[in-house]
């Protein structure tokens, strides 16, 4: 678990309990989740078939896991639209129901699968990806500039596969 007190602050350091990142629960991630309903039998004699994948930037996707013996943490290869991505599970058993229902999601819904596991040359395409992503980042924050938009590009991501790039934005107005 994590205490929230342990946000970074203006300054990078956590504010709260100024333990600069050695708190007393172990963990200042704030992406940490209890599966508190592990224990119940039918999750480990009927295990529910939709896990919780999460991306950069605490994008979270939900996706059919039709064969593979899979656990929280866990680096998995996801189907998208076109391609694939690399994501960590986040969430598997009966917790993802119950977020599904939260989120307004049916299970009976249209959803992409889990793949497979990453290989390592898929590992380290990933990883070349996401150095590339601050330079992208800037390169795109001048050409925002050039073209006169009134925007702040915050982040960006490549989908593990390159074939698809999202760029994180705010602005004041429609661009």
């Amino acid at each position: 678990m994590s205490c929230n007190s342990c946000k970074s602050g203006s300054s990078g350091l956590p504010r709260g309990c100024n333990n600069n990142g050695n708190c007393s629960s172990g963990s200042c991630g704030t992406f940490t989740v209890f599966d508190w309903l592990s224990d119940i039998s039918n999750s480990k004699i009927n295990p529910f078939k939709i896990v919780e994948v999460r991306f950069k930037n605490g994008r979270k996707g939900y996706y059919r896991n039709n064969e593979l013996n899979v656990s929280i943490g866990d680096t998995i290869m996801t189907e998208s639209e076109k391609g694939y991505d690399i994501g960590a599970v986040t969430l598997t058993g009966e917790l993802v129901r119950i977020q599904l229902k939260k989120k307004g999601i049916n299970i009976d819904d249209e959803l992409f699968s889990l793949k497979r596991f990453p290989n390592e040359k898929e590992i380290s395409k990933w990883q070349e990806l996401m150095r590339k992503e601050s330079e992208i980042q800037v390169r795109a924050r001048i050409i925002a500039i050039d073209l006169g938009l009134k925007m702040k590009i915050s982040d960006v991501e490549f989908q593990a596969d390159g074939s698809k790039v999202i760029f994180y934005y705010t602005a004041d107005q429609r661009v």
